[in-house]
């Protein structure tokens, strides 16, 4: 069907699970609906749109009212997921209390993706909210998420973001809008913890097989399903866990709720990017313990993921006592992944690639001690290791402290053992650290600046922050600006948005 210039071929699979894990409801139509902004090459890569027509143009003969639900294609089947979740450590039983499924477009080539509306009014998860969203934090997730994609980083992505033309009321009266979130699919370890607490285990058998079908058909046929499945998840979780501490990214919420299976970075409520390397590093507002903290980040992935094997218990095997062995063992590889995909990314950003008489231990020092230089000088991640990679680092400034000569005369001399190897030069060091080092990550302040100024309709700084960081990894005249920490010093502190 086409509808507004969009090429929509909806499927509902998930629909096909077991309705314990949704409710068939509707989105409420809003009163003026005017379309924000629209991602067209996400839209071309889903079969959406096609590169024919003009830009300005295609924009011009989207239909609105579809972005906020006012208008659905005759595919569609709305319904609101089900799932629970660990808030802070607290278990609740949740559910999309805002948001509605769509469908799944599937492409081409058959992949499948979920279009999700994110703001589009109550469903019977809402718990006393008024189930919508306000201009700012959708836009939030929009430039986040869009900046995260850039960087390579998996995650949801952001189609279309629509004001409402009508009110939401938080701690001020704001503009109402609706995000078009599309996801590989947005099942959680939550979902998993849902059937759990229900007792369910035909509902847990179907959604480890649904997910195996539409996530991990290799793992097809597995002996132990359930088994294959969580040490999958360990395993992608692990690698989407090294990317964040990449790029310096702190999620804010880590709840299990938010912990997609697929591996993908999802939900960007009180989320926001380091400056200066601390692992200490909170800015959510609701945060008060630091559970969250940067540094903290990869243990609380496994504490998730442990959540997840007791979900699965039931399924891991019929003798309990055998089933907890099987999911420590599963959820203890997490640690072994991630150490050494990290240690692997880490050598990378210094241009670091194994010798042929590897010293780990000696790799492991020099990583060591540079973030520790880096803690002591409040130093700025990202710049830091991008001033590296560009080969003319001047010994002035903050790079004139002596531990940092020290540092860097071992480092060089590492890379010198290095070169003497076949196919290794200066030239392919820095290409390795160029594509790992961004040169512009979603600065805290450029980011809030962006967004106020998008909230009132101003959508210049939003749309001029975005065309930078769709290119991070290249230097781009005239941006020094969007490199720069901000010049404030005041502490940045984020909030949920709901």
């Amino acid at each position: 069907m086409v509808m507004g210039d969009l090429n929509w071929r909806l499927e509902n699979t998930y629909s096909q699970l077991p309705e314990t894990f949704y409710t068939r409801c509707q989105p409420t139509p809003v009163r003026d609906p005017k379309l924000v902004i629209f991602n067209h090459p996400l839209a071309h890569s889903l079969g959406l749109s096609d590169d024919s027509v003009d830009e300005a143009r295609r924009f011009a003969a989207l239909n609105p009212a579809f972005f906020t639900g006012n208008d659905l294609p005759a595919q569609s089947a709305p319904l609101a997921q089900a799932y629970a979740g660990h808030q802070f450590g607290g278990f609740t039983i949740l559910g999309d209390g805002r948001a509605v499924l769509v469908g799944e477009q599937v492409t081409e080539s058959g992949a499948r993706f979920d279009i999700q509306f994110k703001g589009s009014g109550p469903t019977p998860y809402s718990r006393r909210g008024d189930g919508r969203a306000a201009l700012g934090p959708m836009l939030r997730e929009y430039l986040i998420s869009e900046a995260m994609h850039a960087l390579g980083i998996p995650t949801t992505r952001g189609l279309a973001v629509a004001s409402t033309g009508e009110p939401v009321f938080r701690k001020t009266t704001e503009r109402g809008a609706v995000l078009t979130r599309v996801a590989a699919s947005h099942i959680r370890v939550g979902t998993y913890q849902y059937a759990a607490a229900r007792q369910d285990k035909n509902a847990l058998q179907a959604l480890v097989d649904y997910v195996i079908t539409r996530h991990y058909p290799d793992l097809a046929g597995a002996d132990k399903p359930a088994l294959a499945l969580l040490n999958r998840v360990v395993q992608v979780q692990a690698e989407l866990l090294v990317n964040w501490m990449r790029v310096g990214f702190i999620h804010g919420v880590m709840n299990t709720d938010n912990m997609s299976i697929c591996g993908e970075t999802i939900d960007y409520g009180p989320c926001a990017f380091m400056d200066h390397y601390d692992p200490a590093t909170v800015f959510s507002s609701i945060d008060h313990q630091g559970r969250y903290a940067f540094g903290n980040q990869p243990g609380m992935a496994q504490w998730n993921l442990l959540r997840l094997a007791e979900a699965l218990l039931q399924l891991l095997d019929d003798d309990e006592d055998i089933a907890i062995e099987r999911a420590k063992e599963a959820v203890g590889t997490f640690a072994k992944h991630y150490d050494q995909d990290w240690f692997e990314m880490m050598r990378g950003k210094l241009g670091l690639v194994p010798l042929i008489q590897d010293d780990t231990q000696q790799d492991r020092a020099l990583i060591d001690s540079l973030l520790a230089w880096m803690q002591a000088n409040r130093a700025d991640y990202t710049n830091t290791f991008r001033d590296l990679s560009l080969g003319t680092l001047t010994l002035s400034g903050l790079y004139s402290d002596k531990g940092f000569s020290h540092w860097r005369q071992q480092w060089q001399a590492r890379l010198t053992q290095q070169y003497q190897q076949p196919q290794h030069s200066p030239q392919s060091s820095q290409a390795l650290m160029q594509s790992l080092n961004p040169v512009y990550i979603p600065r805290n302040h450029l980011v809030e600046a962006a967004l106020k100024a998008g909230a009132t309709g101003e959508m210049g700084p939003f749309n001029a922050l975005l065309t930078v960081l769709m290119q991070p990894y290249q230097e781009q005249p005239d941006c020094e600006r969007y490199q720069q920490p901000d010049p404030s010093n005041v502490p940045h502190q984020t909030f949920c948005g709901t």
